[in-house]
């Protein structure tokens, strides 16, 4: 079955205080220099092969319910 990957992470402007809270949890475990951003990712199983009207169907997806295009930004992207 093929599928689509759709990743949803906050706009940079964003606060994120889950990506914040997991860096400084990180810090405290000893790895320094790292930081992070939560997001999320929607995987979407496709029956047959994945047209590029699929990959659109897909997007809208993304662009009208996965994502909160105010605060967030998507990348859709087929999983190989």
């Amino acid at each position: 079955m093929a599928k689509i990957i759709v990743d949803v992470m906050p706009k940079p402007e964003i606060l994120d205080p889950q990506g914040k809270a997991i860096t400084g949890s990180l810090a405290r475990l000893g790895y320094s220099g790292l930081s992070v951003r939560q997001g999320k990712r929607f995987e979407i199983e496709v029956d047959g092969e994945i047209t590029p009207e699929r990959l659109e169907q897909a997007t809208q997806a993304a662009d009208s319910l996965l994502a909160n295009t105010t605060i967030e930004n998507y990348v859709v992207r087929v999983d190989q």
